[in-house]
Formats: C-alpha cells, structure tokens, sequence
C-alpha cells in the first residue's frame, strides 16, 4: 500500500512538471510588448499637451470661481 502511494505521487509530480510550458523571460515578453506599442509623433504629442493644459487652467479657474461664490454666500449668510 505503501509503494501505491509513492507510484501515485511520482506520477503526479511527473504530470505537474510535464503540464508546465516553459516561460519567456520577463525582459524578452517586455521587449516584445514595446514593439507592440505605437508612440505618437512629436506633433500630436504636442497637441494633446496643450489640450491638458488648457483643460486644467480652465477647470481651474471654474472651480476657483466657484469657491470664491460659496465663500461669499456662506458669509452673506453668518452674517445675519
């Protein structure tokens, strides 16, 4: 009964090493997923930098505006 148990997992060891497919090395998939990448030109890079930061000044501005409001009701308000 011993031997049956031994067979069993020799056997299933065998299968679990066989089952696993050698992997690619992590710097050889990374190479292969930076091929895969489309970089943008100089001028669309540029555009769309610009486009964040005019989205950024103007969402500013509201949202200081805004603040500026609510600080002036809420005060409006304690003061009666």
């Amino acid at each position: 009964m011993g031997d049956s148990s031994k067979e069993q997992s020799n056997a299933s060891s065998e299968n679990k090493s066989s089952s696993k497919k050698k992997k690619p090395g992590f710097l050889k998939g990374l190479k292969k997923e930076f091929k895969k990448i489309i970089w943008p030109t100089k001028e669309e890079a540029t555009k769309q930098t610009i486009s964040v930061v005019v989205i950024s000044l103007v969402v500013g501005a509201i949202i200081a505006l805004l603040d500026t409001v609510v600080q002036y009701g809420v005060n409006w308000l304690t003061t009666f």
